[in-house]
């Protein structure tokens, strides 16, 4: 974050304005200057501005930027020093209800505007929630403090922690379903195996052996539920290892008339993985995809990375995106919020409703997560997983995705 320049009899002091965002308290911090804290106690705290994942502005009484952290920057799309001293009306082509004179209300209380809309020149409209604040303190009287929050951030943000809490639910209940199945399933192909031995007509063998092979289908089946059971033996690996290698078997597997097609990024570096589990994942993905298609179709493989993405309640420096795209029927409407449970399937026959559940455990045990969105011709699965670094710390600088 960019602060005007300081003469060199001054010395910048540290204050904070504590604001709520959504459920969680921030911090933001404030330079004016006075002769108060050392230099080096103020880059510390500065860094805590400039962590912020929302889009922070500090205007003065004329509503002329102050300053702007990294995230506003992205967001708006113009680094601090070009934008510094520029007004608020000039710095954004409109934003409804955010403008210079809203600002001037504002510094007599806080005004919040809802799900506007922010145009920028040259650019299409990004929907935000706009907060304005007045800033009342000594060293900047009349002065403003304004927040951007994009709204597709918060609702994707959103999306993954319902997803995450889906999948746990859905561990859990494969769990107690498992177990529940699995105790009375022993019984029967117990009591089977006696009475096969008790029959000496090989006809009525024949019932029973129905009767075992039939329970060990079934206990192959639960026994595949929870997902494994064993850690991730993670190593470092490029997740074009996985995705080449279950294109392979897909083309494979694929009817003739199913084009299978890929579009990599050969610049996205390692992660730390499970090469077996992440295969199993993405071949899980990429199967559920050629089935959608029945006799033709195509399904393509997609590897790109996201910088500063944000799972769950975690932001990433770096996060890996494999998609698999088809373009089949897409995922009936009634099915959209309920994919990824175990027993959901939209196939009438052959499908068991674990393959998805199972890829998106798998996923999550690796700190990621599977999303699906589309419509019918094209229906895309992203599997979205962190890049570990040997120093991994919060996401600074920019706007997350």
């Amino acid at each position: 974050m960019q602060i005007p320049a300081i003469s060199p009899n001054q010395r910048p002091r540290v204050f904070f304005v504590i604001y709520s965002l959504g459920e969680f308290p921030n911090v933001m911090v404030i330079m004016s200057c006075t002769t108060n804290i050392p230099p080096a106690n103020v880059h510390r705290e500065y860094q805590i501005i400039d962590n912020l994942t929302t889009a922070v502005l500090l205007f003065d009484e004329e509503s002329r930027l102050l300053a702007m952290n990294p995230a506003a920057e992205a967001l708006l799309d113009i680094s601090a020093n070009k934008a510094w001293g520029l007004k608020a009306d000039i710095l954004f082509s409109s934003i409804d209800g955010c403008d210079s004179a809203s600002m001037h209300v504002s510094r007599k209380q806080p005004f919040i505007k809802r799900e506007t809309q922010l145009r920028l020149p040259g650019k299409s409209p990004i929907q935000v929630d706009c907060i304005v604040s007045p800033l009342n303190h000594p060293t900047q009287p009349g002065g403003v403090l304004m927040e951007l929050i994009p709204l597709a951030h918060r609702q994707r943000v959103a999306r993954a922690k319902k997803l995450l809490n889906q999948s746990e639910t859905a561990r859990m209940s494969m769990r107690r379903l498992a177990h529940e199945i699995r105790n009375p399933l022993g019984g029967l192909r117990g009591a089977a195996q006696l009475l096969a031995r008790e029959l000496r007509a090989d006809r009525l063998r024949e019932y029973t052996s129905v009767i075992i092979r039939e329970a060990d289908r079934l206990g192959n089946l639960i026994d595949r539920m929870p997902g494994p059971r064993t850690l991730p033996k993670k190593r470092r690996m490029n997740i074009h290892e996985v995705v080449e290698r279950v294109r392979i078997l897909v083309r494979a597997e694929a009817p003739p008339d199913i084009s299978v097609e890929r579009d990599y990024d050969p610049s996205i570096p390692d992660l730390y993985g499970d090469p077996d589990l992440l295969i199993q994942a993405v071949l899980n993905v990429a199967r559920n995809a050629v089935q959608s298609l029945g006799d033709h179709g195509r399904v393509a493989f997609l590897t790109r990375v996201h910088r500063r993405f944000t799972i769950g309640h975690r932001c990433h420096r770096l996060v890996v995106r494999v998609d698999i795209t088809d373009n089949g029927p897409g995922i009936p409407e009634e099915l959209e919020e309920t994919i990824f449970y175990p027993m959901v399937t939209g196939r009438e026959e052959g499908g068991t409703g674990l393959g998805l559940p199972i890829a998106q455990s798998l996923v999550n045990r690796h700190g990621g997560l599977i999303e699906c969105h589309g419509q019918p011709g094209a229906t895309t699965f992203s599997i979205l997983l962190p890049v570990a670094f040997d120093d991994e710390s919060p996401c600074s600088g920019g706007n997350p995705s």
